[in-house]
């Protein structure tokens, strides 16, 4: 991995940096788009506990 970033801190190839660029793009909208497919599952975790602890507390008061 360090040989990796010395490379590409001493590589002054434009093409390089464009490709780098490109794949932190990638990751980036790929990141986003798992952490928005796991926002509905958390509110659905949410809202299901949410409905079960409100039963438990009115079926004990």
């Amino acid at each position: 991995m360090k040989t990796l970033i010395q490379n590409f801190v001493k590589d002054e190839q434009g093409q390089d940096l464009i490709e780098y660029t490109l794949l932190m793009a990638f990751v980036a909208l790929a990141s986003a788009a798992l952490f928005l497919g796991a926002g509905n599952s958390i509110t659905g975790i949410w809202t299901s506990t949410n409905t079960q602890l409100t039963t438990a507390n009115t079926s004990v008061s």
